[in-house]
């Protein structure tokens, strides 16, 4: 969810927090000076530069203390992920890490990842506040075999932008809450009716923000879904008696793989007869500039996207009230999924303490403000999300972001075990191959050797 992802954390200046002054620490200020943490981050060596200017509030309360954003580009998260880990291999760990879903069960599973349940239970009393602002599955996407491995930042659900001059010239209503896969289609036959280029609906090969979105939809998924046990110090500590935590674990146990399930055999089949009748292009690999950049010159009728799109389409020129966003479409279901994101502690760092204090710090509502400015991406913190934070970028129905957590308790994370990355390769392949070839059934019955194979070897 960052503008190389679609989803997330474009990180500029922070602002004090009168919560820093008084955080506890295992490093004080006295003790901690002269340290240095070094943080990995997704994207270029800039927006690294621009994240780094988030630690202003950090390093006021711990004098002498550096902190060094080292950004690496690539094209997806599977790309960043590896890349850090050859890094990792070479002797070159960070103290802390920007890590989506995509990749957190992969660090936890590698050990690599410093289990944050001490420091909590420890800071409970610190951390209460921002618990109960932030929805429990968000937290939950952050578990793994009982442990919290990470203050989710920010987040995006996968729902539906459209473009509202488009949709008015094709003479059609803006969808309702309710709306469905019927309605959906009808209404990208019109828009692609008119020609020009334009098509009704554009979707990318990825994780999120692809056909996923439909497998869910249609109640399928790549993998078996299932909870781990353990959890339960967390849920009794900050979620007692709230309902939207009942049933909740110790994380997302990803099962064997059903990647070629009749849901989403049928949900991939779906995508090739889009493109059939000319109502889709044939889609790109990877994140969603161009997909954002096609949307913003009117050459596309509805996207994927989350509440990164808000602020990508803004600048990208459209101005309030060109787009809006709805809820995913009802197929068999209207279940949605999402990703989140936030930073982490390696294992092999030497100053786990100091940096678990900079983690605090991140998730304080003036800095997360500003760790996704323009409206980069959502918020976690539900109390933040107001008219007022998206009266400059848009779009008019923007409480669908938050909404799609508490409106629709089946919303879940994207499956993402600790063998994503060849997962994530797999996918890209296989989507690819049932493009080309038509064939959705022999296309996943790869996918679904692949990601045996994949499990198998860990």
């Amino acid at each position: 969810m960052t503008a190389k992802i679609s989803r997330r954390l474009l990180l500029q200046a922070g602002a004090a927090s009168a919560l820093l002054a008084g955080c506890s620490s295992g490093s004080s200020s006295g003790s901690s000076g002269g340290k240095t943490l070094n943080v990995a981050f997704f994207g270029d060596q800039s927006a690294a530069d621009k994240a780094a200017k988030a630690a202003g509030p950090f390093l006021a309360a711990h004098p002498g203390v550096t902190v060094k954003f080292t950004g690496t580009s690539g094209t997806d998260w599977n790309d960043f992920f590896s890349k850090l880990l050859t890094q990792i291999a070479a002797g070159n760990a960070p103290d802390i890490a920007c890590v989506a879903t995509e990749g957190l069960q992969l660090f936890a599973a590698k050990g690599l990842a410093q289990p944050l349940d001490e420091y909590v239970k420890r800071d409970a009393s610190e951390l209460k506040p921002f618990f109960a602002d932030v929805h429990p599955s968000l937290i939950e996407a952050m578990m793994y075999q009982g442990h919290l491995f990470e203050l989710p930042t920010d987040f995006n659900a996968g729902n539906m932008f459209y473009n509202t001059s488009l949709f008015k010239a094709a003479g059609v209503d803006q969808p309702a809450e309710t709306w469905t896969k019927d309605d959906f289609t009808a209404i990208a036959r019109k828009i692609s009716a008119k020609g020009g280029g334009v098509v009704g609906w554009d979707w990318v090969v990825r994780l999120w923000g692809s056909w996923t979105s439909w497998m869910y939809a249609n109640g399928g998924n790549l993998l078996t879904e299932g909870k781990w046990d353990g959890g339960d110090w967390l849920w009794n500590t900050f979620y007692p008696g709230d309902p939207a935590a009942a049933g909740r674990g110790g994380g997302w146990k990803w099962g064997d793989p059903t990647a070629n399930s009749a849901a989403t055999v049928e949900a991939l089949d779906f995508m090739i007869e889009l493109q059939k009748q000319g109502l889709s292009p044939q889609p790109d690999v990877g994140g969603g500039d161009t997909l954002q950049g096609l949307f913003a010159s009117n050459k596309i009728g509805a996207a994927i996207g989350g509440g990164f799109w808000a602020g990508g389409l803004h600048n990208a020129g459209m101005a309030d009230g060109s787009f809006d966003v709805q809820y995913f479409p009802k197929w068999k279901t209207q279940r949605h999924l999402f990703g989140t994101a936030g930073y982490g502690i390696f294992q092999s760092s030497k100053n786990k303490d100091l940096a678990w204090e900079f983690l605090k710090t991140l998730v304080q509502p003036a800095t997360i403000d500003l760790l996704i400015p323009g409206n980069a991406s959502t918020p976690t913190r539900k109390s933040m999300m107001t008219p007022q934070k998206y009266a400059d970028t848009g779009p008019k129905n923007w409480h669908v972001f938050y909404d799609t957590l508490t409106k629709f308790d089946n919303t879940a994370p994207i499956p993402a075990p600790p063998y994503y990355n060849a997962m994530a390769i797999a996918l890209n392949k296989r989507t690819t191959q049932a493009m080309a070839s038509g064939n959705a059934q022999s296309a996943l019955d790869g996918l679904q050797a692949d990601l045996e194979t994949a499990a198998k070897a860990g």
